[in-house]
């Protein structure tokens, strides 16, 4: 696909702004995102600052309230409809302005999103009746969320918590990661464009159109915020949990892969690749390092091969690590998160035919590529002596994040030891780590996993508040 200047990505962002109603929310400015394209940032729901947002919000969720639940039902509807007209472009500027991922890729996680994320169908009401009369639970909104949004799934996670949020009758302000300004933006512009016009209020989600560390613990801090919601990293997960709200966040994962001798190895080759390489691995879900029995390490790492990844020799390990990790080798250095694997291969002088999915390479189970989560297409291996080991070495390696793991056997016996004992928020048998999240699995998807908070795959459930009312005596009718 060919590369779309910062020109004609200006161009297409405008007129699309335009085409939504232009400056409805309100910021008029214009500015970069880190090293990416000039993207407009007017739009609806947009504000120059965090007060205005919260207000615009405020009054929103006032409004919001009075709405049937028929037309919070087409007002999801319509979000859905909206933002699928619009993934080829949210996906493709997302990789312009970030630098991150891949089109492609991203176009599958944005779908994911729009078709997956549970709607208001999820909040059922309890009843329960008896000799005493009647008691019925609903499910209510908190009221204006805060929320905080990473560069690496932008539009999707703004698309997941604003569907989740709207469904349970909240409104909600976003600060968007600085270096994804613009195409979040937009997309909080398609997506009150939909509520609108599906009879909707004006500003149910907001947003401050140049978001900052400031203006993010502004929203934090900020007396009309009832709650917030953050996907990140661990620093803006630690400040959200100290800002004396209730948080509900998604933090870090650095997810295991399991491999042992019963395993389908061209199944499990074939999958893991899939799942390490999808988006050049930004997404936090998937696979991160491989833990593989020695017996069938060398048939897995060939059907690797076969499958798009790349085999590195260990003496161009040191040169990839001299290249990508910090000083500190506890970090990977930012401008090589998301990369193609291409980026890695052409630095090292490695031949390749077409477009390599991952880079692969055999390492010992302490080396930084297992320990820090890499976020990029380089996919460490492992060898070990048996599956306990390989369990032993996932449990160490996941770091006690509690996110995500993985397991390729047909021993039950060995599956249900590493469910037991990895204790994350999703455990994925026998299949890419994606489809935990309902991408060729079964089940609602989320982009946030509240594992630090417990929530896990969050949803409409997640962002209400449970209210009873009790009737005595009467109303059981049988």
């Amino acid at each position: 696909m060919a590369e779309l200047g910062s020109g004609e990505l200006q161009a297409i962002v405008e007129k699309v702004v335009q085409r939504l109603g232009g400056a409805a929310g309100g910021s008029s400015n214009t500015g970069s995102a880190g090293s990416g394209p000039e993207i407009c940032s007017s739009g609806r729901g947009l504000f120059a600052d965090i007060d205005s947002a919260v207000a615009a919000a405020r009054q929103a969720f006032e409004v919001y309230s009075t709405v049937p639940l028929e037309t919070r039902k087409r007002m999801i509807a319509n979000v859905r409809r909206r933002t699928t007209e619009y993934v080829d472009l949210m996906s493709r500027l997302a990789v312009e302005e970030t630098g991150l991922g891949r089109v492609s890729d991203k176009v599958v996680k944005n779908l994911l999103v729009i078709n997956k994320t549970p709607g208001p169908e999820i909040l059922e009401p309890k009843l329960f009746t008896g000799d005493d009369g009647i008691t019925m639970t609903e499910h209510a909104p908190y009221g204006t969320f805060g929320v905080i949004t990473p560069c690496t799934n932008p539009t999707e996670t703004v698309i997941n918590n604003g569907i989740g949020m709207l469904s349970a009758g909240n409104t909600a302000v976003f600060n968007f990661h600085p270096s994804a300004k613009g195409v979040s933006g937009l997309c909080i512009s398609i997506v009150n464009d939909a509520i609108v016009e599906a009879g909707g209020p004006e500003n149910t989600l907001t947003a401050v159109a140049e978001p900052t560390i400031a203006s993010a613990q502004a929203l934090m801090k900020h007396p009309q915020i009832r709650l917030l919601c953050v996907t990140g990293g661990p620093a803006v997960v630690k400040v959200a949990m100290g800002s004396g709200k209730k948080a509900i966040a998604a933090g870090p994962g650095n997810p295991p892969v399991v491999v042992d001798e019963t395993a389908d190895i061209a199944a499990a080759g074939a999958g893991i690749v899939a799942g390490a390489s999808l988006d050049n691995n930004v997404v936090c879900i998937v696979e991160k390092e491989v833990f593989v029995v020695d017996s069938v390490a060398d048939a897995l790492i060939a059907e690797m091969k076969k499958a798009g990844a790349v085999l590195i020799g260990s003496h161009q390990v040191r040169r990839l690590e001299q290249l990508v990790l910090e000083d500190d080798r506890e970090h990977i250095k930012k401008q090589y998160v998301g990369k193609n694997a291409s980026v890695f291969l052409d630095a090292l002088g490695v031949p390749y035919d077409g477009d390599p999915r991952l880079v692969i390479c055999e390492v010992p189970w302490d080396h930084p590529f297992v320990q820090v989560e890499m976020l990029t297409s380089i996919l460490p291996i492992t060898r070990v002596k048996d599956v306990d080991e390989g369990i032993v070495r996932a449990v160490q390696a996941e770091h006690g994040f509690g996110h995500t793991a993985c397991m390729w056997s047909k021993n039950i016996e060995n599956l249900h030891k590493m469910a037991r004992v990895i204790n994350t928020s999703i455990f994925v048998k026998n299949a890419s780590a994606y489809a935990g999240l309902g991408q060729g699995g079964e089940g609602y998807t989320s982009f946030t996993i509240a594992s630090p908070t417990g929530e896990g795959l969050t949803t409409a459930l997640t962002f209400s508040r449970e209210r009873r009312c009790t009737l005595k005596d009467f109303f059981r009718i049988v």
